[in-house]
């Protein structure tokens, strides 16, 4: 067993080690072990992940581990990309989990199940067989619905995002389950050597794709399959909410790549067309509902799917691109896309990180109700600060880096490309520019209302700092966030590695302090304009400091415009500073408001009460679930009736569906 091997098994050991802890441990002691644990097992299998992406690799096969086919795990440069994500991401929620979990959610089953999840986030990219992936696949299912249901006795909200998730998550495994088993099928073998190898018809090669997109796509909450997410990340403890969204997501990405690039090895142009239409959807539409959202984490699970179809938008052009015969471009667009999964899983899990601690300190989400946190949890807004500039994808932040080239691969396809990229890759970089614009507005809204002015209410203005060690894991991320600001060309190098997985080749990004570009003009510096920003920011306080000091400093209250001082009740709020945006986008966003008039008991002229209510609801949910739902409803209360409670009708049951199955095969062979 080489170094690869070592350290990942030396992960799983952690995991279950971590969970043996959180059964055993004293009640003073659990905490600490299963956390401690935890993070080691997320720090080996980043190690292993670094690795995987140095060149070494890894096989095991494990025949009696699983019935028939045994476990066959493999670790390459591609799936070692998606290992470190999860391992850094384990290792930042672990930490920051030993102090959140001091708010009840110190329990044996809890903490035990979390190291599963974890666990199972490594399986997912290390499965090298059908089998062996699916039962990491619905191990990573299971144990993260038991973790967003862990507060469902606190609130009844929990309930109704767990039975959301549950539900669309196995309806994608089952969606996985017949495109991957359609697959194997037509290979003559479950491992994914054989599916390399495989020759199939045209036909079934469509039917393993969209099958299997469809599932990957849930998974990564891609529009329309995207409404769990909202509901499930924002009811999950805080920490858990950080594992789903910058590391669990990113499966359905990694299974996108390793199925249609890698084991179909691409495909017709079109396949890829409908995943970068369905990334850039969704990329829009996420924003656009984080920005009128005044929920804090449901801003930041909106946030999730624009990201992820950001990465759709790169994965579909990268297999477009190669379709139509510009490899360059396409390894550029999936280096893109893949640097975009660890930038967006580092400022992701600081941004959720640093939501868990303003609701451990205040017990509230809603940005309407918070306020004036900067002075009360100065290092939290420091935290919070630096992940919301790198989700705005401006400079000096890490998801700029990402974009830009992104940006690149689709500006300097459309000579090449076609009429279908001429019309597409505009698009898709126009769609591209407006989020980006919407996502600036997005944080500075989630900052400025939540952090600065005035706290809006009594839980907000008796916020305390949260304990060091959730400070600890926080900082880790931000310091990731930083590191891949100011260096991204010590990760795109190695990136490219999990690129030549599936397009072997040159690489096509290369320099040390300046990213350049092979095969077209593009050149950019992030460590020379972080530094250019930091002068000039510093020229200017300078210049303020110096002017300042040569006159006399007096005291005076601020002008108010003769209304007297400012109160809560004067700032903006979510919903006010959203309200502009709302309004552009109405026709999208379909918003609802109701006013609610009370008259007084002695005269109906005399209005005693008057209630308005306004909620932007999901307008996909509302316009496609919601009918599907009362349909599945209708037929539910009309199958009541073959359910009379007859032991002999329920056998009749059983035998025609036996015998009607025997037909059908006769007829079919």
């Amino acid at each position: 067993m080489n170094l690869v091997g070592t350290l990942f098994v030396a992960s799983l050991s952690c995991c279950a080690l971590a969970a043996a802890a959180a059964l055993t441990a004293p009640a003073k002691a659990r905490l600490w072990l299963a956390g401690l644990c935890t993070a080691a097992a997320g720090a080996c299998g980043a190690a292993a992940g670094v690795a995987a992406l140095a060149g070494q690799s890894w096989s095991a096969w494990l025949p009696g581990l699983l019935p028939l086919a045994g476990a066959r795990l493999a670790l390459d440069p591609l799936s070692g990309a998606f290992v470190v994500v999860t391992g850094t991401v384990a290792v930042c929620a672990a930490i920051h989990g030993i102090g959140y979990c001091r708010h009840g959610l110190d329990g044996r089953v809890f903490q035990a199940v979390l190291p599963v999840f974890v666990a199972s986030m490594l399986l997912v990219p290390a499965a090298a067989s059908v089998s062996t992936f699916l039962l990491a696949w619905e191990l990573m299912a299971v144990s993260s619905l038991l973790l967003v249901l862990a507060e469902h006795r606190r609130n009844t909200s929990v309930r109704r995002a767990g039975l959301w998730y549950a539900v669309m998550t196995h309806l994608g495994l089952v969606a996985i389950l017949v495109g991957l088993v359609a697959f194997a099928a037509g290979a003559g073998g479950e491992s994914f050597a054989q599916l390399r190898e495989a020759g199939l018809p045209p036909a079934v090669k469509t039917v393993v794709f969209l099958t299997t997109l469809a599932g990957f796509a849930s998974k990564a909450g891609i529009v329309p399959l995207h409404v769990w997410l909202p509901r499930a990340h924002p009811e999950a403890p805080s920490h858990v909410s950080a594992l789903m969204s910058a590391a669990m997501v990113n499966m359905g990405a990694y299974g996108v790549v390793r199925v249609g690039l890698d084991l179909l090895h691409g495909g017709p142009a079109w396949w890829w067309l409908l995943v970068l239409a369905a990334g850039a959807v969704s990329a829009l539409y996420g924003i656009l509902q984080a920005a009128v959202s005044s929920d804090l984490k449901r801003l930041l699970g909106y946030s999730t799917t624009e990201n992820l179809g950001l990465v759709m938008v790169g994965v579909g052009a990268a297999g477009f691109l190669a379709a139509t015969g510009i490899p360059v471009l396409a390894t550029l667009a999936l280096a893109a896309a893949l640097l975009h999964v660890v930038n967006h899983a580092a400022f992701k899990t600081t941004l959720f990180l640093s939501a868990g601690s303003v609701l451990y300190a205040t017990g509230v989400r809603d940005l309407d109700a918070l306020g004036g946190l900067r002075d009360r949890m100065p290092y939290t807004t420091a935290l919070f600060a630096a992940g919301a500039l790198c989700a705005s994808a401006l400079p000096p932040g890490n998801a700029f880096v990402s974009e830009w080239l992104l940006l690149q691969s689709l500006i300097h396809a459309v000579p090449g490309s076609g009429v279908a990229g001429a019309v597409t890759m505009p698009l898709a970089v126009g769609m591209i520019a407006l989020s980006a614009g919407l996502a600036v507005a997005t944080f500075v809204k989630a900052f400025g209302v939540g952090f600065l002015a005035r706290p809006r209410s009594a839980e907000a203005g008796r916020a305390e700092e949260v304990p060091p060690v959730m400070l600890g894991g926080t900082a880790l991320a931000v310091a990731c966030c930083v590191a891949l600001a100011v260096a991204p060309t010590v990760v795109v190098p190695a990136l490219g590695r999990a690129v030549a997985v599936v397009f072997p080749g040159r690489d096509v990004v290369s320099g040390e302090l300046t990213l350049r570009l092979a095969g077209v003009s593009g050149v950019v510096s992030p460590l020379l304009i972080a530094v250019a920003l930091l002068v000039s920011v510093m020229a200017v306080l300078v210049l303020v400091r110096v002017a300042a000091t040569r006159r006399a400093r007096r005291a005076a209250r601020l002008w108010d415009c003769g209304a007297g001082p400012m109160s809560a009740r004067m700032e903006y709020t979510a919903t006010s500073f959203a309200e502009p945006l709302q309004r552009v986008f109405d026709n999208v966003l379909a918003p609802e408001s109701d006013v609610d008039v009370t008259p007084m008991k002695e005269s109906a002229y005399l209005v005693e009460r008057v209630r308005f209510h306004a909620r932007v609801p999901d307008r996909i949910e509302h316009r496609l679930y919601d009918p599907l739902i009362a349909a599945a409803a209708a037929v539910g209360r009309r199958a009541r009736v073959l359910a009379t409670g007859s032991v002999h009708r329920y056998l009749g049951y059983g035998f025609w569906a036996l015998a009607g199955a025997l037909v059908v095969l006769v007829v079919l062979w």
